[in-house]
C-alpha cells in the first residue's frame, strides 16, 4: 500500500513549510535518490517526511529536538481533552469571543485534570484552539495569563502512526548532528533554523544573531536546502560581508558600557556604547 504523503504537518507548529512543500518536493529532485539527508532544525518533521516520501531509498536524519513525536503519540488523548472543552463550552460563547468566568475557570480545572491524571497536555494543539490567532504557551502558567477565546477546533485530529515512518530520528543540539554527518558523501542539509533574535514556535532558544551567523557555518561545502526570511536580512549582511572582506571586526579593543534601561514593567532592554581612542601610527 502506497503510504500517504502529508503536506502539512498534523499538528499545529509554527515555522512549519507547509507553503513550500510542492516546490520542496522539485528541490528534492536534483539529489541522488540515495543520498543521505539530515533535516537540523526538524521542527515538525515536515521536511523530513516529506523527503522520506519522495526518496524511500534515501536515509532521512529528523533532528526532533522539540519532540514533536510526543505530541503525535499523544493525539488521542488531545482530541478527547479538547472534545470535554467544547463541550464545556457549547454554545455559552460565539466563536472567536473570549472566553470568561466561570466557563475559564472549568476549563482550566479540566486542564488540571489532564496534567494530574496522564502527566502530560499537548499546550501548543490547545493554544491553537483556545488562545488569540497564532499565538502558543508551553504550560498552564503561561495560558493562564492569556485571555482565552472560543477558536476552538470542531473535529479531531487524526492520528497519523505513519508519519515519521523510516526516519532516522534523534534530538541533539544541531551542532551535534552536523558533527556526525558533516563528512558523510553526498550529504545533504536541511537547514530551517528559527528566525532571528525570535523565539518561535516551541524551539526553546532565544536566538542572538551570531546564532543565526553560526548556522552557515554548516552550508560551506556541503550540499544543503537552507531556509531564512526577509526578517531576518540575513542573505544582505552576507552579500555586504562579502564586499567587505577586508574590515575584519571594526569594535577589537573597545571598551564597553552598558545601561539596563526599562520600557515598562515587562520589557526591558541594554544600552550598549562602546569606545576606542584611535593611535595614529604616523603621528
Amino acid at each position: 500500500m502506497k503510504k500517504k504523503l502529508y503536506l502539512s504537518a498534523p499538528l499545529p507548529f509554527v515555522g512549519q513549510k507547509r507553503m513550500f512543500a510542492r516546490e520542496f518536493m522539485k528541490v528534492l529532485d536534483q539529489f541522488p535518490d540515495d543520498a543521505t539527508f539530515v533535516d537540523l532544525f526538524g521542527g515538525s518533521g515536515l521536511l523530513s517526511h516529506i523527503t522520506k516520501r519522495c526518496k524511500p531509498n534515501a536515509t532521512v536524519v529528523y533532528n526532533d529536538f522539540d519532540n514533536y513525536r510526543r505530541r503525535l503519540e499523544n493525539i488521542p488523548r488531545t482530541n478527547r481533552l479538547i472534545a470535554d472543552i467544547r463541550a464545556i463550552v457549547g454554545n455559552a460563547v460565539p466563536r472567536h469571543k473570549a472566553i470568561t468566568g466561570d466557563l475559564r475557570e472549568r476549563i482550566f480545572k479540566r486542564i488540571q485534570q489532564e496534567e494530574r491524571d496522564n502527566g502530560y497536555v499537548d499546550f501548543i494543539t490547545l493554544s491553537s484552539s483556545l488562545l488569540f490567532s497564532m499565538k502558543y504557551v508551553l504550560n498552564s502558567v503561561e495560558m493562564q495569563k492569556e485571555t482565552l477565546y472560543n477558536n476552538i477546533r470542531q473535529s479531531d485530529y487524526t492520528p497519523c502512526p505513519d508519519y515519521l515512518s523510516g526516519l532516522k530520528i534523534t534530538s541533539r543540539d544541531y551542532r551535534e548532528v552536523f558533527e556526525e554527518y558533516k563528512n558523510v558523501p553526498g550529504v545533504v542539509f536541511l537547514v530551517d533554523p528559527p528566525y532571528l533574535s525570535t523565539e518561535v514556535g516551541t524551539y526553546t532558544m532565544y536566538w542572538r544573531l551570531s546564532d543565526y551567523l553560526d548556522v552557515l557555518t554548516v552550508l560551506t561545502g556541503h550540499s544543503f536546502v537552507y531556509f531564512t526570511s526577509n526578517k531576518s536580512s540575513i542573505l544582505e549582511l552576507c552579500e555586504w560581508i562579502g564586499k567587505n572582506k577586508s574590515l575584519g571586526n571594526p569594535f577589537d579593543g573597545c571598551t564597553k558600557a552598558e545601561f539596563n534601561a526599562r520600557m515598562n514593567y515587562n520589557a526591558t532592554y541594554t544600552d550598549m556604547m562602546l569606545y576606542k581612542q584611535h593611535v595614529d601610527s604616523a603621528a
